[in-house]
């Protein structure tokens, strides 16, 4: 995976939280915990889940998931 966002921060993923159409990915990188709202269908399509190794991807003030 290459991105241009020079904040890239791997971790664990340790709370998936869905709601109506958004859910909070809770990564922890570390001792501290970043939280991103991404929408339920990415969540989905990315298998997004507790324990699995995920990248908090930091763009000005967003902040987005990748995974491998």
């Amino acid at each position: 995976m290459k991105l241009s966002a020079r904040n890239q921060f791997k971790g664990k993923i340790v709370e998936v939280k869905k709601g109506v159409t958004t859910s909070h990915v809770r990564i922890d990188i570390g001792g501290q915990v970043i939280t991103a709202s991404i929408t339920n269908e990415s969540v989905d399509e990315m298998k997004l889940e507790a324990g699995k190794t995920a990248y908090a991807i930091i763009k000005s003030t967003s902040v987005m998931v990748g995974v491998d």
